[in-house]
């Protein structure tokens, strides 16, 4: 036991000599706790009359709908969850996205699209090269127009006729 002045904090050394001791003193009076161990009982059963067992099959009965319902809602709980993973793993993917992954990904579309369109304007101009008009004859264009309006009743109805 040190010999110290109250409200004298100790040093490192001394700190260290008194918990090492208290911790000595700990483990020596500490009680022997026998460890656990597992305990199988062999002993055989004691037979309780002289009548041998006999079988009982299971006879209890469960009403279709009971059955339907329980197999119902184990396929929406499955399907429910395919549909949670799935989802999960496109958010996952999403999350993860950069913008040289999107381009990449982009990229081979892009040139796809690219030759589309470019056989396609070709198409459309070898087809409008080949196209000859069929109409013969005068073409008239006429630019003036004469109406007549007659507004008529009680709710003004207005028919305009054109003539040309």
């Amino acid at each position: 036991m040190l010999d110290r002045t109250p409200g004298i904090p100790l040093t490192e050394a001394e700190a260290k000599t008194v918990s090492d001791r208290l911790l000595r003193e700990a483990i020596q009076t500490a009680p022997a706790v026998p460890a656990a161990t597992s305990f199988r009982d062999h002993t055989p059963t004691p037979a309780v009359g002289d009548t041998p067992p006999v079988p009982q099959p299971d006879s209890r009965t469960v009403p279709q709908w009971a059955t339907g319902i329980a197999v119902a809602s184990i396929g929406i709980g499955a399907g429910v969850t395919g549909i949670g993973c799935g989802a999960w793993l496109v958010l996952e993917g999403l999350s993860s996205i950069t913008l040289a992954g999107v381009l990449a990904i982009a990229a081979p579309f892009a040139g796809v699209a690219v030759i589309a369109t470019a056989i396609g304007a070709a198409v459309s101009k070898a087809k409008a090269a080949s196209i000859t008009h069929v109409y013969q004859g005068t073409v008239i264009k006429r630019t003036e127009v004469s109406t007549t309006t007659n507004t008529r009743g009680m709710f003004s109805r207005t028919r305009n006729d054109i003539h040309g």
